[in-house]
């Protein structure tokens, strides 16, 4: 007997939309609802697997490759799917939001891939999450233009022949989506609603662009998970009628556990696997939230000390390229997060030098390509992926043999020679409170102090206060020692609001959600337990 067809899923608390009826059609709701009934029992089993992982890490302090999957890593014959002639040539994407004018600049930036963010750059309001699909709909139909009413410049698109390449990536396995829920009142996962609506509204017009359904998974812990995203592709692929292998993912490797199993995961997911992506922020993040009961040893300092050449960063990176090449698929290198001064053509003199040299070094490890978080950086980027290589279209023939990576590089956190500063502190603070006030307004990616944050950043940042404090490390402040405590922090965030307050106003203050979010960071800074995603708590608060 085939199964019952699944009830419509109702839209829930949530004001209507202007030409959201194009987005949630009876159809395309009929299509989430069935992705919901068949695969969320299985997300749920996968989520409490990572809670089990995570109390083993606390019990024993380590990670090493899984032996019961080493005949997958050692069977050198297997390869990914082939690339499709749009993500071939991958070596600069730029990242954002799916706001209209975001759209128009992204998918003109000059770059070769366009990461449509439905995840840490944007806030999942639900105005959000459903005109964002409008946009992207607008763009493959070339409906979409913009005109920005403070300055009344006009935004349209370049030719097709010059528009980036779009890899859309949904939310992560965490989150649900609280405006839509089935007849018993559950609510639909989050990333089967922005993969469900994408997937039902632009998989064949993707395809009659020359293009495709294209993905990149976000927060994936293990190769199980990757297993679930691969039934979830040769599910939709059938039900609405295109050919198997046509849906191509990128998985972030930006969870300590996913390090341990690339092979596993490109295995998983061979006939639809693009790539792998190094995470840097969520990754270090990630190190911190499953280590953290590890001592001493596993104590990160200042997150922008922690650079992509600290030995376990190395590790890691070179471990993603050398795994990638092996199986024939991309390795896409970290972010330049880095946001150009209007004012201070020093800051950019100095900025644009970083990156640049972030940049060679990845084109000379072997990447493939590697992200931006703004369009003048595009050219940057560019330079250092043409210099090494040229006309082709990426490196995959680098193999990197030379590398090998023991299981305890990739967590000798130890190895980095720096410390936590009162500074980093400071700034912890600073970008935590300033991040998550913009967030709770619907705000996704913000420019905070000449860089692009976004939901990643205030979670580094809000896990190295926790980790501090729960340390009890000792700062080096105004020539006197300080030791990192609860009091401190609470004294730290009460001088940046007050700083915040001068800063813009009184009206400006009141107008925002300042005070909202200096205590929601105090809230998952402080708690003694520790809460595995800061946007679980802010979602409850979200409007």
């Amino acid at each position: 007997m085939s199964a019952p067809a699944p009830s419509p899923l109702a839209i829930v608390d949530a004001e209507p939309l202007p030409r959201q009826e194009e987005v949630l059609t009876d159809a395309a709701l009929a299509f989430v609802a069935e992705l919901h009934r068949l695969f969320t029992p299985r997300r749920d089993e996968l989520l409490t697997r990572r809670a089990e992982r995570r109390a083993e890490i606390a019990r024993t302090s380590t990670l090493d490759f899984l032996p019961e999957t080493a005949h997958i890593r050692e069977d050198t014959t297997w390869r990914v799917a082939p690339a499709p002639a749009a993500l071939n040539d991958r070596r600069v994407e730029i990242t954002g939001p799916t706001d209209r004018k975001m759209t128009i600049n992204a998918l003109n930036s000059g770059a070769k891939v366009w990461l449509a963010d439905f995840e840490d750059a944007s806030a999942p309001t639900w105005e959000n999450v459903v005109l964002g699909q409008v946009n992207l709909i607008d763009a493959y139909t070339r409906s979409i233009d913009f005109t920005d009413e403070r300055t009344g410049k006009s935004y349209a698109l370049k030719g097709n022949d010059e528009l980036a390449t779009v890899v859309m990536r949904p939310r992560g396995w965490h989150l649900e989506e609280r405006h839509l829920q089935d007849e018993t009142g559950r609510p639909v996962p989050g990333a089967l609603v922005d993969f469900g609506l994408y997937f039902f509204h632009n998989a064949k017009r993707l395809i009659e662009l020359g293009k495709g359904p294209y993905f990149y998974l976000p927060k994936t812990e293990s190769h199980l998970e990757a297993r679930l995203w691969n039934e979830i592709f040769v599910f939709a692929q059938d039900y609405v009628g295109v050919p198997q292998g046509t849906v191509r993912a990128t998985v972030l490797i930006e969870t300590i556990t996913a390090a341990y199993e690339m092979d596993e995961i490109l295995y998983e997911l061979r006939d639809h696997a693009s790539g792998l992506n190094a995470g840097r922020w969520d990754y270090l993040f990630s190190i911190v939230k499953n280590f953290r009961d590890g001592g001493a040893k596993f104590v990160l300092p200042d997150r922008n000390l922690v650079t992509m050449t600290a030995p376990f960063m190395r590790a890691y990176t070179e471990l993603l390229v050398r795994t990638c090449h092996k199986r024939g698929a991309h390795a896409i290198g970290g972010m330049a997060a880095f946001i150009p001064s209007r004012r201070d053509a020093e800051v950019n003199k100095v900025a644009f030098e970083k990156v640049k040299n972030d940049k060679d070094r990845e084109a000379g490890d072997g990447f493939d390509g590697s992200w931006v978080a703004h369009p003048d950086l595009v050219p940057i980027a560019m330079a250092s992926f043409d210099a090494v290589l040229g006309d082709k279209p990426n490196q995959k023939e680098r193999l990197r043999e030379d590398v090998s990576v023991a299981p305890g590089d990739l967590i000798a956190i130890d190895s980095l020679d720096a410390k936590p500063t009162y500074d980093g502190l400071v700034n912890a603070v600073q970008v935590g409170i300033r991040y998550i006030e913009a967030w709770l307004r619907g705000l996704g990616a913000v420019a905070i102090f000449n860089l692009m944050e976004d939901a990643a950043t205030a979670e580094i940042s809000r896990s190295q206060i926790w980790q501090w404090i729960n340390a009890g490390v000792v700062f080096e402040h105004d020539g006197k020692a300080v030791t990192a405590t609860a009091e401190l922090a609470r004294e730290v965030a009460a001088q940046e609001l007050a700083a915040i307050r001068a800063e813009i106003g009184e009206e400006a203050f009141a107008a925002g959600k300042w005070q909202q979010a200096h205590d929601l960071l105090l809230q998952v800074s402080l708690d003694a337990d520790y809460a595995d995603f800061l946007t679980l708590p802010a979602y409850e608060q979200l409007g």
